[in-house]
């Protein structure tokens, strides 16, 4: 017989408390437990994964040093106020993003000619030059239309002379005459004598059309001082820049300048260069030109809205150009399309049966004994997007059948001839052929070493301005080098709309 001790039941619920609080707290020991046991292993495992593996990084290149392109320096330079500007040179300013590819310029879609290639004296007498002549002797003066694709390359200006008919002797004399414009340049920027608006347009022209802007090398100095000249002028005048608005060659003059202004305008807003209150003369300018054209459609000496002002071919092809040239900019002009369109209709009645465009009516005049405005009907149609208007066909005809070139003799007007070249440029095919045989070898021989052009011939039928030295010689050579330039000289102009 055994014997068995036997608990109360107070002493049993308490030893049954203390069984189960044992149980519990060896749960929680054990459950920390394994946590402890979990991080050390972490811990454990981490470290080598951080000492042995390399850290993973986006590879970021090195930036390389920035090439900043800015603008040649001039040494005379002021701060512009709108309402009276400085005479000495504006400083441009700059805006280029950095890049190493050539300077931009603007695109024009015109077409090469094809392979198988297809007067006045208003200048001298009564226009631009002693103003002597009252009784409307014709112009002789040239309308400059330029288009710029490619063209600021040596290469492709190469190319395209050969392309079109030109040779490496005509780049080498543009280049010699535009040097020698250059070491002739006033202190002020501008050239010639008694009409300087108009002689510091034709310059500046030549400049572009060679591709020449404010930041070229050798003749950025020299074309920023001559677009400040005229823009100094305009701001004094409000947007007129003729020298003498008074003056029969008033009309010229502001014509002329404000063209040169505006292929500025453009080339300035190509090359995001900022001149100040280029845009501002320029838009004036071209706004006078709208305002002042006369109700017969074309334009009068001293832009006179009088019934009976005196109108003609050549005062017309000059506003019909720069107008064209203010289209390309961009700028806001009120009722330039139906100005421009009415100052077309102007030609009307002014083309005989043989094609050729006379001065004030249909007959030609002067003594060279044909229509020597040909070129100045058949290049602003061209321009105006008219080209395959029979006017244009029968005005190509007559140029091929009646315009010569010889510099000593009375046929070396170099005005016509200057219109002829870029008209029969834009025709092309055998039409232009036989026009650039007529016209290229004959201006390059006709050269001096030191890049000017020898004196014209002194026979009936050349216009005043065109003979002698000083100012006749700067207008001379301008006119040279336009039509020296207009194997690339395209303008989006010239292509027309």
């Amino acid at each position: 017989m055994s014997l068995h001790a036997q608990l109360s039941q107070e002493a049993q619920s308490r030893l049954d408390s203390m069984k189960r609080n044992s149980t519990i707290s060896s749960i929680i020991i054990a459950f920390l437990a394994v946590i402890l046991v979990g991080l050390l292993l972490t811990f454990i495992l981490i470290d080598p994964i951080f000492k042995d593996t390399e850290a993973i990084m986006a590879y970021k290149k090195p930036e390389q040093p920035v090439e900043k392109i800015t603008a040649q320096k001039v040494n005379t330079s002021t701060t512009q106020k709108p309402s009276a500007p400085s005479m000495a040179s504006a400083r441009v300013l700059v805006s280029l993003s950095a890049s190493n590819l050539s300077i931009p310029v603007p695109e024009a879609d015109v077409p090469l000619p094809s392979n198988d290639y297809g007067n006045g004296d208003d200048f001298g007498q009564g226009g631009l030059g002693d103003g002597t002549d009252d009784n409307g002797s014709p112009g002789s003066f040239v309308g400059i239309t330029t288009s710029v694709s490619k063209r600021c390359s040596k290469e492709d200006r190469i190319q395209r002379l050969a392309e079109t008919g030109g040779n490496e002797q005509c780049e080498e004399a543009v280049l010699k005459s535009l040097r020698w414009m250059k070491s002739t340049q006033a202190a002020d920027g501008s050239w010639g004598g008694a009409n300087k608006t108009a002689m510091t347009g034709l310059g500046l022209l030549a400049y572009l059309g060679h591709c020449e802007t404010p930041i070229s090398e050798e003749f950025g100095e020299s074309c920023l001082k001559a677009i400040t000249f005229l823009i100094n002028h305009g701001m004094k005048n409000n947007g007129m820049l003729a020298d003498n608005p008074a003056a029969h060659s008033g009309c010229y003059e502001h014509a002329i300048a404000a063209y040169a202004l505006a292929e500025s305008t453009t080339f300035c807003k190509q090359l995001k260069l900022k001149i100040p209150n280029l845009e501002e003369v320029t838009q004036k300018a071209g706004q006078i030109i709208i305002d002042r054209q006369h109700k017969n459609g074309g334009w009068a000496y001293e832009y006179s809205e009088a019934d009976n002002a005196h109108t003609d071919v050549s005062i017309v092809g000059w506003q019909l150009q720069a107008l064209k040239a203010m289209k390309l900019t961009g700028l806001d002009f009120k009722n330039l399309p139906r100005c421009a369109s009415k100052g077309l209709e102007f030609f009307d009645d002014k083309q005989a049966e043989d094609g050729g465009y006379g001065y004030t009516n249909a007959n030609p005049v002067g003594a060279a004994g044909f229509h020597t405005l040909t070129g100045v009907g058949v290049l602003c149609l061209q321009i105006w997007g008219k080209e395959s208007t029979a006017g244009v066909r029968n005005g190509a005809k007559c140029i091929g059948k009646t315009f010569k070139l010889d510099w000593n003799t009375k046929d070396s007007d170099l005005y016509a001839h200057y219109y002829a070249a870029q008209a029969m440029m834009n025709r092309g095919g055998n039409e232009w052929k036989k026009y650039n045989d007529l016209m290229r070898d004959e201006v390059l021989k006709n050269q001096n070493a030191d890049g000017t052009w020898k004196d014209i011939g002194n026979g009936a039928g050349v216009g005043g301005a065109l003979r002698g030295n000083g100012q006749a010689q700067f207008y001379r050579n301008c006119l040279a080098t336009l039509m020296l330039e207009v194997y690339y000289r395209f303008l989006p102009s010239s292509g027309g709309r």
